[in-house]
């Protein structure tokens, strides 16, 4: 292969990227701009033109989906496999690592990957072992302190000694039983994958050496959303030989929120003085209206490193700015526009996604999609491997790969029914703790337990019989070979059936997991890395580890013919031909919150420019003027985000139920200001749904309008500024600032308010 081969059609600073051979590096990749192209040919460069072995390679990603497309691309450039090369998420590195090493840190290569829902049942656990009501001291708030602790790698007690208050003085209570607990079921939770490889190369300096030695050239992708634990790990591999290249958006960080620093690629020089830096500013994804208004947007932003995305695209139609009554109204007006483009041979349901800022949005969506029969498919919804009948396969399989493992054990040792009732189970595991076992282990010796009658103790030995014999069977079975066998034994299909209809499903459900078992054995058997891997574990280990490290995205599925919705967040790293943002209000996007953060405001300004250059010929933004949050109606404006876009980009449209409206009188206007869109800033409507959904008449149209920072003088409460406005109708409620009485919250058809001139 020659190398002209895989440079041409490379832009210049593309090639300047690739060309870079020793030193560290920093690619600041816009949206759009070819950073997949430049990190897969960068490896083969360093691979065919400086002869580097693919075994000192050292690819992260930030998405099991994008690392298969990676080694994909560099085989497809190289010609054949980069035998020894590692690719990967830094998850899933962290855990071939630890599969290694385990035995260094305490556990061994067989160990579990506990998810976000079995950490919070151990955390549970803990807490009620330590006497801590889980109904006062939510695990998932309690995960959630653990987990920002140890992405900062503070340990338990560099924790404990910072706590201040209630809540931090329980969490550092918690923070060393539930590492106890791990350990003691061989078990890490995702943040461990983590923290518990940069502990092994700190605490074994040799170890360190060899990988330093063996890695000589590292590279990684989406480097703004690395956290500090992911900073050190790279810092740890790379400060001795400085071939460290990142790719990355300031732009597009957008993860603070689970502990990502922008700091890191902001300070990315500071870190590496001699650092190249190479900026991709050429857009091969969107058109050129389209990046105006991304440009326009970001540009708001104070902490940025600073770039303009250009392209030599035609201009393209522009933006589409859209107001609706609420949220229904909003959900329907988009489906009948996606409706309205799926002509033949135009566009088909893949081409579209939805965007929202929270998982609540996609409701009124999903509703109106229904209504008219438009398919679909939620990225972050309820998830595959999130069902009933698949975690308990799956605590199966984790209790065959893992004995100690307590959660798995607990959760299926009377499933399907064994005769083991919640009595027996309670004995055995207080007796197992008692004796220091694991609960398998003493099932198998359950006739000692004294306790347990005869029946009980007899079926949870049978139980762990079958377990210790497919464990044996694990060592040597492919894994859908083996769940294939397991189902049968257990006669799960059957127990499902008995569910009646609702089991049916389930029963789709757990044969389509056997399918995909099926698919890993055959993608695994063509797959270097999977070899190599299991030197170190079982082919059900890394089935398990697999399913435990996939990510919402990773679920996604471009092919299907169907609209796509998902969250903001899920979306960084897709695009799309039409893409619309939806919820486009102050204190929804961006969050209210943000408004008294700085920080938060420019990362939540930094997920809409995300937004909008996921597009790529056409962008809808779309705002509602009212809509339900937490059980209330509240009136809404039209989001900040959108002031900094010319006018000149966007087509501004109504939908057609608040255009009737308009045409009847009904809407009232509640300021008589036009903002610069000609629309008004502080507009509230006494109406619910329209085509079919009811209005309320019940202020007479003149009745004083207030709006939100207006005076007004109460005739008991004397002088105040309303700060607040929610409800609708007759139950329209103002939260207002008086002079002499403080903040009062008064309902408005009571409170004879005067507008103070």
């Amino acid at each position: 292969m020659e190398s002209q081969d895989y440079l041409s059609g490379l832009n210049p600073e593309q090639r300047q990227a690739v060309a870079h051979f020793e030193g560290p590096i920093l690619v600041l990749a816009g949206a759009g701009s070819g950073k997949t192209r430049v990190l897969t040919t960068r490896v083969a460069h360093l691979i065919h033109e400086h002869g580097v072995d693919p075994a000192a390679i050292l690819a992260v990603t930030f998405t099991n989906k994008a690392a298969g497309e990676m080694r994909g691309r560099i085989r497809r450039l190289l010609g054949t496999e980069p035998a020894g090369m590692w690719v990967g998420t830094f998850h899933a590195i962290g855990a071939r690592l630890l599969r290694r090493h385990a035995l260094a840190l305490g556990w061994s290569p067989n160990f579990s990957i506990f998810d976000s829902d079995q950490t919070e049942r151990e955390l549970k656990r803990v807490l009620e072992r330590l006497g801590f009501p889980p109904k006062k001291w939510h695990p998932q708030a309690v995960h959630s302190a653990i987990s920002g602790a140890k992405n900062q790698l503070v340990d338990a007690p560099a924790y404990a000694a910072t706590a201040a208050d209630a809540f931090t003085r329980v969490v550092a209570a918690v923070y060393p039983e539930y590492q106890r607990s791990l350990r003691e079921q061989n078990a890490f939770d995702f943040d461990d994958l983590l923290v518990q490889p940069v502990a092994l190369f700190e605490g074994q300096p040799a170890l360190l050496g060899q990988y330093r030695e063996r890695f000589g050239f590292l590279l990684v992708d989406e480097y703004q959303d690395t956290n500090h634990a992911q900073y050190q790990f790279l810092h740890l591999l790379a400060t001795a030989h400085g071939n460290l290249m990142v790719v990355g958006d300031d732009d597009q960080s957008i993860y603070g929120w689970r502990g990502a620093d922008i700091r890191n690629i902001l300070d990315f020089e500071k870190d590496f003085p001699n650092a190249r830096v190479v900026r991709l500013e050429q857009n091969y994804r969107s058109t050129a209206r389209i990046l105006a208004a991304a440009n326009a947007v970001i540009a708001q932003n104070v902490k940025r490193k600073g770039k303009t995305l250009r392209t030599v695209a035609e201009p393209g139609e522009r933006l589409v700015l859209v107001e609706a009554l609420d949220e229904r109204d909003e959900a329907d007006w988009i489906g009948g526009e996606i409706e309205a483009r799926l002509r033949p041979g135009s566009r088909t349901p893949r081409d579209f996604v939805v965007l929202y800022r929270t998982n609540a949005q996609s409701r009124a969506l999903e509703e109106a999609f229904r209504r008219r029969d438009l398919p679909y498919q939620i990225v972050g919804g309820t998830r595959f491997y999130e069902r009933r009948e698949i975690m308990d396969v799956l605590a199966y399989l984790r209790l065959i790969s893992n004995p100690r493992d307590n959660g798995a054990f607990d959760r299926i040792v009377n499933y399907p029914r064994r005769g083991i009732g919640d009595t027996s189970r309670t004995q055995l595991l207080e007796w197992a703790a008692s004796q220091g076992s694991a609960p398998l282990e003493a099932a198998l010796r359950a006739d000692e337990a004294p306790a347990l009658r005869g029946g009980a103790a007899s079926a949870l030995r049978g139980f762990a019989a079958l377990i210790q014999r497919f464990t044996a069977l694990a060592s040597h079975l492919r894994v859908g070979e083996l769940v294939e066998k397991l189902l049968a034994e257990i006669k799960l299909v059957d127990a499902l059936r008995d569910e009646g209809p609702e089991g049916d499903e389930r029963i789709e459900n757990v044969r389509e997991l056997v399918a995909g078992a099926h698919e890993w054995d055959a993608r695994t058997d063509r797959n270097e890395l999977e070899a190599g891997e299991g030197q170190d574990a079982t082919a059900l280990d890394l089935f398990l580890q697999k399913v435990s490290l996939l990510t919402d995205v990773d679920r996604h599925d471009p092919s299907a013919q169907a609209v796509t919705l998902m969250t903001l967040h899920n979306a960084k790293g897709l695009e799309f031909p039409c893409v619309f943002v939806s919820g486009l209000e102050d204190g929804l996007f961006p969050l209210a919150r943000s408004f008294d953060e700085p920080d938060t405001l420019e990362e939540e300004r930094r997920l809409f420019y995300v937004g909008i250059t996921r597009g790529e010929e056409r962008v809808y933004l779309t705002r509602a003027r009212s809509r339900r949050r937490g059980g209330e109606v509240l009136s809404s404006v039209r989001s900040s985000f959108l002031e900094p876009i010319p006018r000149e980009l966007l087509e501004e449209r109504v939908t057609p139920a608040l255009q009737r409206l308009r045409q009847l009188g009904e809407v009232r206007w509640r300021s008589g200001t036009p903002d610069r869109f000609g629309g008004f800033a502080g507009e509230r409507a006494a109406v619910g749904d329209v085509s079919g959904v009811y209005l309320d008449y019940s202020e007479a149209q003149e009745a004083p309008r207030f709006i939100k920072g207006e005076r007004v003088r109460h005739p008991q409460f004397g002088r105040g500024v309303i700060r607040e406005l929610t409800g609708l109708g007759r139950e329209l409620k103002a939260v207002i600032d008086f002079e002499a009485y403080g903040r009062k919250k008064v309902v408005l058809r009571y409170a004879n308010l005067q507008k103070e001139l």
